[in-house]
């Protein structure tokens, strides 16, 4: 756009703004005739997808705002009284956490939805994600509607939509309900819209439920617990909900990290506030170390995420999602075979589920106890739905960080819940003299040594996504024949035989009840014994590379050589993949999600 559409386009949309702050933004940007502010702002508009919409707080279309904000709710409101009429009394939810403007936007959802005819219900307060899935089962309501960023940086914010099974709207209804927003003019929004009273019910009721019914699920400390643990809520809302669950199951307060311990949308120590971002969880790592603690445990700040950290020999370290996954897959399927169920069946099948991105013990775990274990493309919306309409979901999990191990309560990630159980399990280890990392190095025995990592590689510039299209385009066309001196078979997930897509590997896997939708993700068999999942970003030119390397181990001394020998062999990996890419950007410097310390584990 030229300076002169920018600058109408800007002023009709300041004379509008209810927002002061917004309003201020437009107006310094006019004076100073800044093009390429205003383009970044104006040129486009917020596309809704099947996670809603995430984006920095500010004026315009390309930026959220309380007129954005209003359009998506309006658009919303539209979709129901043509597509869904039942959902207006069955009504809506709506939460919010502690980000810039999440109240407002909050308030302004519930507004709009009201007036227009809809029943909703509000939650009181900032409260977590995961309270906002619960009450829309608990309430029986048609939706829910989160503002929230979850752990994005902190100039973030965005909102998230639920449906009535209490997961994330699924393709092709977002679509559907995305034109419906699209249709909106946030200019031409009736006469009131961002101010005065309006009907709705309160919540409360229902994030009480949410303390009540985790908690209920736990198993308290078999005498004082001997545990000390470091909790920080990374400036975000989880610390009020982590306590009241812990407190009423039984179990000592933790230590906060003081300074996040209460919502901030200032984050003012840690402005990308993702618990997997190198340096996050350093303050939480000194307050461990000043008080001697024995676990550390970190939610985002919309505390559906877990991160957790343990003392090794060379100081804190944290777990990668796959090594927690396991741990939290393996206490659900283990007392599942013991008969006290932490997620019970009720009759039904038992099913597990995990992503294509996430490492494969949680499948021999599941293998061993007898479990069927689905696997899906990545994210909730998949994982929450995995056991189809007959089966029941006891587990899920995906490699960043996210754990529903409540899932009839919560049908999404839930970082309170997997929280309590981590406690359990290092309590439960502790009064044996182990620890979680001894229970790793037990699986590990049991199953085989399963190392995981990633690599991103960003194509920067205006080509990069291009290029990166190109790149992926050419290697699914003439795929590496030998990685690691191993032959390679390959599953690409955008070729389909009838709903049916090898993920796991070895045999085709029917998504329960509905065939899983075609995905730009190329999966790489390296031998019997490794693996690569290539998985391009769609909105920014980024390609992500998820490895594994699996490999037995037979007598416990042998572990560390055998973690020593696996750690060469994914990082060998990494270099041949980004060398067969051969494309024109340049890999992260080393491997996420780096192995766990090379320490010598307790006696059996």
């Amino acid at each position: 756009m030229e300076l002169g559409s920018l600058v109408a386009a800007a002023t009709s949309w300041r004379d509008v703004d209810p927002d002061p702050v917004t309003r201020a933004e437009l107006d310094d940007l006019l004076q100073r005739e800044d093009v390429a502010g205003l383009a970044e702002r104006f040129d486009g508009a917020l596309a809704f997808g099947t996670a809603g919409i995430r984006a920095a707080v500010g004026a315009g279309p390309m930026r959220l705002n309380r007129l954005v904000v209003a359009r998506v709710a309006t658009g919303l409101a539209r979709f129901i009284w043509t597509r869904d009429r039942a959902a207006s009394t069955k009504g809506i939810v709506v939460g919010y956490d502690g980000r810039t403007n999440s109240a407002v936007f909050a308030t302004d959802v519930a507004r709009i939805l009201s007036r227009e005819g809809i029943s909703v219900w509000l939650l009181p307060r900032a409260l977590p994600t995961p309270v906002l899935a619960f009450s829309v089962r608990h309430l029986r309501a048609a939706y829910g509607l989160m503002i929230t960023a979850s752990h994005n940086p902190r100039r973030d914010n965005g909102l998230k939509l639920y449906v009535r099974d209490g997961a994330q709207l699924l393709p092709p209804v977002d679509a559907d309900m995305a034109t419906f927003i699209d249709a909106v003019d946030p200019l031409k929004l009736p006469q009131g819209w961002s101010e005065g009273d309006f009907t709705h019910r309160s919540a409360g009721a229902s994030a009480d439920a949410y303390v009540e019914a985790v908690a209920a699920g736990g198993t308290p400390p078999d005498g004082p617990s001997r545990l000390t643990v470091v909790h920080t809520a990374l400036h975000g809302v989880g610390t009020e909900s982590f306590r009241a669950v812990l407190a009423r199951a039984g179990w000592p307060m933790p230590v906060s990290v003081t300074a996040q311990e209460w919502p901030d949308a200032a984050f003012p120590t840690t402005p990308f506030p993702n618990p997997e971002e190198p340096g996050v969880l350093d303050l939480a790592k000194a307050t461990a170390q000043k008080i001697g603690a024995d676990l550390v445990v970190a939610n985002d700040p919309d505390a559906d995420r877990l991160a957790v950290v343990v003392p090794g020999p060379d100081g804190w370290h944290t777990l990668s999602g796959d090594e927690l996954g396991a741990l939290l897959g393996n206490a659900v399927l283990t007392r599942l075979n013991e008969g006290r169920p932490i997620e019970d069946p009720q009759g039904r099948v038992p099913v597990v589920a995990t992503t294509v991105a996430s490492g494969s013990l949680l499948r021999r775990l599941a293998a061993a106890a007898g479990v069927r274990c689905v696997t899906t493309l990545t994210g909730f919306k998949w994982i929450a739905r995995a056991a189809g309409p007959e089966d029941r979901l006891i587990y899920g999990y995906e490699e960043a960080i996210g754990y529903a191990v409540r899932p009839q309560l919560v049908a999404d990630k839930d970082g309170i819940s997997a929280g309590l159980l981590v406690i359990e399990l290092a309590n439960t280890a502790a009064q044996a003299g182990r620890s979680l990392l001894d229970l790793l190095d037990d699986l590990a025995l049991t199953h085989g040594l399963h190392l995981t990592g990633q690599r991103a590689i960003h194509a920067h510039g205006p080509d990069g996504l291009d290029r990166l299209a190109q790149a992926l385009e050419r290697i699914r066309k003439a795929p590496p024949r030998r990685l690691m001196d191993q032959r390679v078979t390959v599953t690409d997930l955008r070729r389909r035989d009838r709903g049916e897509v090898d993920l796991a590997g070895g045999h085709g896997e029917r998504s329960p009840d509905r065939p899983l939708p075609a995905a730009d993700v190329l999966i790489w068999h390296v031998g019997d014994d490794a693996r690569v999942v290539l998985r391009p970003s769609g909105t920014e030119p980024k390609l992500k590379v998820y490895l594994e390397v699996v490999g037995p181990v037979a007598a416990r001394s042998d572990l560390v050589a055998a973690r020593s020998a696996a750690t060469v062999r994914l990082q060998l990996l990494a270099t041949e993949v980004v060398s067969e890419l051969d494309i024109d950007a340049p890999p992260d410097a080393a491997l996420s999600s780096p192995p766990l310390p090379l320490l010598r584990s307790h006696p059996s």
